[in-house]
């Protein structure tokens, strides 16, 4: 007899009775989620907020069970070390596609936060986080949120995050399949119940997180090769729409994967069965006391390659049934160029896309509204994320485009143009908040690119990605030049002293033939003063081609 009550309309109620018996053996997390149902989150933030806003309790007086575990999937992540009693608030947003009716309100939900602490961040998923929220505020922009057509739930934790497409979608002149359509169904049957309200148990207790991206040509804008699921848009021998799938790509403190091809090709029309396969498979069957080994990567090589294709069939319905074929030949368009994001691009006669820079993803509530009020301008209120942290505001006339930089140029912390290097900057949250990172990146990450802007010139772009710790939110392991928070040492006054550093990775690729660089080429700079920026100079002309001015 299980200790758990299998409500019909809650997580716990999925999972079989020998999965329910390995959590009871499990991490602490996953003891967490079976003493009360982590569907609870979903109405319990109204509780927990009504109860504040009424003098009845205090935040802390809400179990930790249930502010540092269970709300994570209200996609609330209380930031305990740094900002105690404030949270990091993930949204969900498909494909990165946000109106400027979301993006206005993103501003807004963070107006009544502290200056230095209320921000809002682009992620590397092409996602939006709400920074300083506290149990009060949360429920109110919740509401708000739902009102928008957007959710918070299911993004934190064990729960499949944002789903990546590519930010060229259906504007691309050289993309083979439009991944918006797609990565909405994804999350609506993910995310949504029956009656089309948010909050859906199915697959809301998974052994942990879980990512999906969709690349819709040869570009691979959404980095398929780090996610669990990757989709690389590719025709059928016959000519059918669909993709050719990549499984078990992750990065973590202890382990970093790149994804492994199956011998499968997924039709259009499949790719949320497949999905709801995989992730059926790695529910049930996935780790769930070392936390360390909670990934669909240690799944598939427990399985073989080849016979966890034959499951996830198998769970599918079988290969005909679902239209699969084996993974089918792609050959990358004669003359390949990536496309460039940022700056100007053509769309058609009339229209060009825009790709402008954040610094860093970090935007204030001013440039929240002021990207919002340049979208209702420019671009018919669209406005696209980037997993590099930038945004892009499609179908703008050409004959705005002299208008449209007068106008960004007016804005703080955006950019119409950016320098080789500032301009490919990836940072991950850092010290700032996170209470596992090493050393402060978005800061240190503007002021060494700016930096290294003045000292060299580069002859084409080069990706610099930034991160606090081994855990490489930052995904410093595929830039061309990675920085991770690391020990160091330092003289001063004539003692060697421990000071935050970084270790440097080099070499890293994406787009297709994609290469992750596991190891580091230089450990243990020093990240105060000069002296990382003279490392990365020196790199900048030896591996890239710069010239000192």
């Amino acid at each position: 007899m299980n200790s758990v009550s299998k409500g019909s309309d809650m997580a716990n109620s999925y999972l079989s009775d020998e999965t329910i018996t390995r959590c009871e053996s499990g991490s602490k997390e996953e003891k967490v989620k079976l003493s009360k149902d982590v569907t609870s989150a979903w109405s319990d933030i109204d509780t927990f907020a009504a109860a504040i806003r009424s003098g009845k309790t205090s935040w802390e007086e809400i179990s930790p069970d249930d502010m540092d575990i269970r709300l994570k999937w209200a996609g609330l992540l209380h930031r305990r070390k740094r900002t105690p009693g404030k949270f990091m608030m993930r949204l969900k947003v498909p494909n990165g596609i946000v109106t400027s009716e979301q993006m206005r309100f993103y501003g807004e939900s963070v107006e009544g936060f502290e200056e230095d602490v209320g921000v809002v961040d682009i992620t590397t998923r092409q996602n939006i986080q709400l920074r300083g929220v506290t149990v009060e505020a949360a429920s109110t922009i919740i509401a708000g949120l739902h009102a928008l057509n957007q959710t918070s739930f299911h993004s934190a934790l064990d729960n499949v995050r944002n789903i990546v497409g590519s930010p060229l979608a259906g504007i691309s002149p050289t993309e083979i399949l439009n991944t918006i359509p797609l990565t909405t169904k994804i999350n609506d049957m993910l995310i949504r119940s029956p009656d089309g309200t948010f909050g859906n148990p199915r697959f809301a207790n998974l052994p942990r997180k879980f990512n999906i991206a969709l690349s819709g040509g040869d570009d691979d804008f959404s980095h398929c090769n780090i996610n669990d699921l990757g989709f690389h848009a590719c025709k059928s021998s016959e000519g059918e729409l669909g993709f050719n799938l990549d499984v078990g790509g992750y990065m973590s403190i202890k382990r970093v994967a790149e994804s492994v091809p199956l011998n499968l090709w997924v039709p259009e029309e499949s790719v949320v069965k497949i999905c709801e396969s995989v992730l059926t498979v790695f529910r049930d069957e996935g780790e769930r006391k070392n936390r360390q080994k909670a990934r669909l990567m240690w799944l598939i090589e427990e399985y073989g390659v080849e016979k966890f294709t034959e499951r996830i069939l198998e769970e599918a319905g079988g290969k005909e049934e679902g239209g699969f074929k084996d993974r089918q030949e792609h050959v990358i368009r004669e003359n390949y160029v990536r496309q460039e994001i940022l700056g100007v691009h053509a769309q058609d006669e009339e229209r060009s896309r825009v790709g402008l820079h954040i610094p860093t993803g970090r935007l204030t509530r001013y440039s929240c509204k002021a990207i919002a009020d340049l979208a209702d301008k420019y671009s018919d209120g669209e406005i696209r994320l980037t997993v590099c942290q930038n945004i892009i505001l499609p179908n703008v006339l050409n004959s705005d485009l002299i208008a449209l930089e007068a106008d960004v140029n007016l804005i703080d912390n955006v950019d119409f143009s950016a320098g080789l290097i500032e301009g490919n900057v990836v940072s991950c949250t850092g010290a700032q908040f996170c209470g596992l990172a090493m050393v402060e990146t978005k800061a240190n990450a503007r002021r060494v690119s700016a930096r290294l802007e003045e000292l060299v010139t580069v002859p084409k772009a080069v990706r610099m990605h930034w991160t606090g710790c081994p855990n490489s939110c930052g995904q410093a392991q595929c830039g061309d030049i990675g920085l991770m928070g690391a020990p160091a040492r330092k003289e001063i006054d004539g003692k060697k002293v421990a000071v935050p550093g970084v270790n440097i990775f080099v070499g890293g690729k994406i787009g297709e033939n994609p290469f992750l660089q596991l190891e580091p080429r230089i450990k243990g700079v020093p990240l105060d003063g000069e002296e990382v920026v003279d490392v990365l100079a020196e790199i900048l002309v030896k591996d890239f081609g710069a010239v000192r001015r």
